[in-house]
């Protein structure tokens, strides 16, 4: 390290320690305690080997993510049905969640064999980050270089893999560095969202927190706080779903299928937008997902100006309790009957193909539901699409822009949430890094 770097640190650390204040708003002094977690959100520590004035940023995907390999279906499943957040099932999860997934295994295997193996969404997760992460050089120097990575919740590459590889790649361990977590569920549920950012806490609460190290890699100290000085500086992107790029993105998708109709009948084709239901007990509790899908899909109208009918389906549902309806599968089945055949099927809540797309939607509802009438038709699913990748450019730098650790939303618990993991969660997003964000209730 140069002489003048190693000077400038020092004053840096000098400066920290003084108990200075500044005006703020109507005349009150700030601390400089908070002062100071305020602008970690705006200019975040740089690490080491920073080339730029606040980068680098690493940008992490979370999403649910799927086996590669027929393989790995048994831990995904595992892991999947062990998560109360997503499907909850009471005081006997852990007896009913490995007896679920070990008798689900060899059946959803066949399943991923169907679609060649393995699902294909932590090729396309890494190509639209890394696709991304290409435009937000561009786009926002001062934060660059933006690094790429993936977390998934129940398959590789795990949050903790992703955490411990964040770590080795300079970010952390008393070296600082911004991440910003960004959901590729755009909208926000506390089942899906709220689980991925469950994990994150957990995993830098074990990794940079009270009881992690902090060190070179060679020689570690055990750190004394929960909020050690040199750890990553996080913040979140908790949802989007009206973005107009997203609404861009779909709204083609749907015109470029609707073109595939003659003309006579393009206009009485019925659009059925299809999203991931929910158990109705964490709809009852007050979930924001079924409002903020709804959402998605009128902005998706509208950009189309209202052509054509349509409704929004859930498809998904996994055991015997009440989920959110109708179900995808049901609507088709009774469209097809009553000799409305015209459907164009559009995963409204997904991001890239996957097991939902691929094998339920294109092999269960369109040949075995709709009975494989040609008028069933699926939209095409955003993978590489290069306008849903500009659109995840234009969210990102937004955010950035912003100063704000997540939105003003994610502030706000659930009216039924009962969930102390879910509430400290929301404490460290939205509390300790936040600039301008509402006091967790």
């Amino acid at each position: 390290m140069s002489p003048l770097r190693t000077s400038t640190s020092r004053l840096t650390r000098q400066l920290a320690k003084q108990p200075w204040t500044l005006p703020g708003h109507n005349g009150v002094s700030i601390p400089s305690s908070i002062q100071r977690a305020s602008m970690a959100s705006v200019v975040p520590p740089v690490t080491p080997d920073s080339t730029s004035r606040q980068g680098p940023t690493a940008m992490v995907f979370m999403n649910m993510g799927g086996p590669s390999t027929t393989a790995e279906v048994g831990d995904f499943l595992s892991r999947l049905f062990a998560d109360g957040d997503l499907i909850p099932l009471g005081p006997l999860q852990g007896y009913l969640g490995p007896l679920i997934s070990r008798r689900r295994t060899p059946k959803i295997q066949k399943q991923y064999a169907a679609i060649g193996g393995g699902s294909p969404i932590r090729k396309w997760s890494e190509y639209q980050c890394s696709e991304m992460c290409k435009l937000l050089d561009k786009m926002s120097p001062e934060t660059a270089p933006h690094k790429p990575y993936v977390a998934f919740r129940y398959a590789n590459p795990l949050t903790e893999e992703m955490y411990e590889t964040l770590l080795n790649d300079g970010f952390g361990r008393g070296r600082g560095g911004r991440a910003v977590a960004f959901t590729q569920y755009p909208q926000y549920s506390c089942s899906t969202t709220g689980s991925s950012l469950n994990e994150l806490w957990k995993w830098r609460t074990r990794l940079e927190g009270k009881r992690s190290v902090v060190g070179d890699g060679k020689s570690m100290t055990p750190a004394t706080t929960s909020d050690p000085e040199g750890a990553i500086t996080w913040s979140v992107i908790d949802r989007w779903p009206t973005h107009p790029g997203l609404v861009e993105a779909f709204a083609q998708n749907i015109e470029a299928k609707l073109a595939e109709y003659p003309p006579e009948r393009r206009k009485d084709v019925v659009i059925l937008f299809s999203a991931h239901s929910l158990p109705m007990s964490v709809v009852n509790r007050g979930d924001p997902y079924p409002a903020e899908v709804a959402a998605t899909v009128h902005a998706v109208m509208t950009r189309l100006g209202h052509s054509n009918p349509y409704r929004l389906c859930w498809q998904s549902q996994v055991g015997p309790s009440a989920w959110l309806g109708a179900q995808t599968s049901d609507t088709v089945k009774q469209y097809v009957a009553r000799g409305q055949t015209d459907l164009i099927l559009v995963p409204i809540a997904f991001t890239s193909d996957h097991i939902e797309t691929l094998y339920e939607l294109d092999q269960e509802v369109m040949h075995e539901d709709a009975k494989g009438h040609p008028g069933v038709k699926r939209a095409e699913s955003l993978n590489g699409n290069r306008v849903f990748i500009q659109a995840l450019a234009d969210v990102a730098h937004k955010h950035l822009q912003s100063g704000e650790s997540c939105s003003r939303q994610m502030g706000l618990r659930c009216q039924g949430c009962k969930s102390e993991r879910c509430l400290e969660q929301k404490r460290f997003f939205a509390g300790e890094q936040a600039k301008i964000l509402p006091t967790v209730r």
